[in-house]
């Protein structure tokens, strides 16, 4: 949402354009245990109670005894629970004032709406086969040939070629980091439905045998696909997956999308910056394809050079993206790691996954009283790193010692009153439905 509102794009015109849907986090299904399911919100949990974290004072209150759970005290996920929305901005200084949400949207309808977006404000589209690339002696790309004889000339080249990786790839020689030891999911076969049923306003991931299934509500149709690892399942089988799991028919031909996970060991070398696909990619089970794009951009625009592209720009950049790559790696890593399944091969094989150092520093870091480890300007804060421990079975053994200086009744009584003050504003919100017909 953040991009939407730095360009000065109306949210609900984007939202009519894109035939988009309100996202208030993504519901979990199966993957700790098959019968368990979780909520991962956007926004926060709880409010501090005094100088205390709201996270020590609850893990305070199910030591003596409390039942209620974490997400009792998210508004997003009491909003989701219900089927319910309404803007947060607008509701500051109430309940669900904390809560956060993102877009669910079709890519082919974002792209189109943003092309004429640009070219509205001068942006000049110049569309063909690139079949060569010229270089200077020093490496630099100075013009790309298309495939209609027409030469383009510039100072600064943005590779967005996909998986094909034309100027970073092809042309620089920049490799790829493979991240499969970690992350062996590298396939997904995809199809679009009807709409059946009400407009939830979140994103559904369901573990499956060998990977992942997911369904994404737009106003006039479902985004459903099956992301999952080839060495366990075949196309053939993927595709009888997906076809069983969705609950409407597909209105078009499901489609196989082959990947590999990880990044460019540089995402800008000299006078070319790769984003998307080009720089890397990672599965969609947190969403994070168009933060990374966003990110790179911003982080671009922060360390924007001359002509020469002085090195000491070029990598601070690539420290920024790795940084940003390895944290959504660790977080999609816990996802599978954490699994108590062991029903299948794949899950046998996810218990036993190879964690990064620092994810596993993470774990242990919050499994001492349930501290964070925290950087600066990070996608996710503590509150998701909470939501995903909690429902993979990580909980701390006891909270920090410092919480026993608050006196117990008063966590007590914040805590009823909080959990029903956000249940009791939810119970009176507009639909999901309601909210993007009347805003």
């Amino acid at each position: 949402m953040g991009l939407i509102q730095r360009l000065g794009i109306d949210e609900t015109e984007f939202l009519h354009a894109v035939d988009g849907t309100y996202k208030l986090g993504i519901k979990f299904v199966g993957w700790h245990q098959r019968s368990d399911s979780y909520f991962h919100p956007f926004g926060v949990i709880g409010k501090p109670i005094g100088n205390h974290d709201f996270y020590q004072c609850w893990l305070k209150a199910r030591s003596q005894g409390d039942t209620s759970n974490l997400q009792d005290f998210s508004p997003c996920n009491v909003m989701a629970e219900q089927g319910r929305f309404f803007h947060p901005t607008k509701a500051r200084n109430t309940p669900i004032g904390g809560a956060n949400y993102a877009l669910h949207v079709d890519a082919l309808l974002v792209a189109k709406y943003l092309r004429k977006y640009s070219e509205d404000r001068g942006l000049r589209r110049t569309e063909g086969k690139v079949v060569e690339v010229g270089q200077r002696a020093d490496g630099f790309v100075e013009s790309v040939t298309l495939a209609d004889g027409r030469k383009i000339e510039g100072d600064f080249f943005i590779d967005c070629t996909g998986f094909k990786a034309l100027l970073i790839g092809k042309t620089l020689g920049v490799e790829s980091i493979d991240w499969s030891d970690y992350l062996p999911c590298d396939r997904a076969v995809v199809c679009k439905t009807g709409n059946k049923g009400s407009l939830t306003p979140y994103t559904r991931a369901t573990a499956q045998a060998a990977g992942w299934s997911w369904r994404i509500p737009l106003q006039h149709r479902v985004g459903n696909g099956y992301v999952y690892a080839s060495r366990f399942c075949t196309d053939a089988s993927a595709k009888a997956t997906l076809l069983r799991v969705i609950d409407a028919p597909c209105i078009e031909e499901p489609r196989f999308i082959p990947y590999t996970t990880g990044h460019r060991r540089e995402f800008w070398k000299h006078n070319v910056l790769s984003l998307g696909l080009s720089s890397g990619f990672i599965e969609p089970l947190e969403a994070t394809s168009i933060h990374l794009i966003a990110r790179g951009m911003d982080f671009f625009l922060r360390y924007f050079p001359d002509k020469d592209c002085e090195q000491a720009l070029v990598r601070e950049y690539n420290r920024r993206m790795i940084a940003d790559f390895e944290e959504v790696r660790d977080f999609i890593v816990l996802h599978y790691a954490a699994t108590a399944r062991d029903d299948t091969p794949f899950w046998q094989w996810c218990k036993n996954i190879p964690q990064p150092d620092s994810l596993r520093e993470r774990i242990e870091l919050f499994k001492a009283h349930g501290a964070m480890r925290e950087g600066v300007d990070e996608l996710f804060r503590a509150s998701s790193w909470q939501s995903v421990f909690e429902g993979m079975g990580i909980r701390p053994a006891s909270p920090s010692p410092r919480v026993d200086n608050l006196d117990y009744a008063t966590i007590e009584q914040t805590l009823r009153n909080a959990k029903a003050a956000i249940a009791g504003m939810v119970e009176h919100l507009p639909t999901h439905e309601q909210f993007l017909k009347t805003g």
